[in-house]
């Protein structure tokens, strides 16, 4: 009546429910990594209006900018003027950057050179395009266009 001996299968077992373990534990550290980088390529300080009327200078600014590092204007800038205004934007064949609901006086800027944009109501936020106003579209209207960067930016 002894004690059997360390079973090898049963040590392979082990090794292999703690290497599966180790794989799940990186899926979900990368996961949850490239999530954090989709929320941060964002503008930051996206929603930083302070009143839904707040505009921005279409000339060149002389004051302290809110944005030092950027002191062009982006190829895309929405600013929600309604209680919800869904917004998609991507580079074209490429990266989804958005694609949620924005709320009253969230906006997001996005600086690359081309970029698709999917309004499901155009007429519930104020598009900027280079810095231009885009003229809004009717109540209840579905717009899709591209954007590209400026010559002079």
């Amino acid at each position: 009546m002894g004690r059997h001996r360390s079973d090898p299968l049963g040590i392979a077992r082990l090794a292999l429910v703690g290497l599966a373990a180790v794989l799940l534990l990186a899926v979900i550290v990368v996961g949850a990594g490239a999530l954090l980088s989709t929320f941060g390529s964002e503008e930051p300080g996206s929603g930083v209006a302070s009143t839904p009327s707040a505009q921005p200078s279409a000339g060149p600014s002389t004051g302290p900018s809110a944005e030092p590092s950027a002191p062009r204007a982006p190829t895309v800038r929405v600013v929600c003027r309604a209680e919800r205004c869904p917004v998609f934007v991507r580079v074209p064949g490429g990266d989804v950057l958005i694609d949620r609901d924005l709320t009253r006086g969230e906006e997001a800027s996005y600086f690359q050179p081309e970029l698709d944009v999917v309004l499901d109501d155009a007429s519930t936020v104020q598009v900027f395009e280079n810095g231009t106003v885009r003229s809004p579209g009717p109540a209840g209207e579905r717009q899709a266009f591209s954007v590209k960067r400026s010559a002079d930016q």
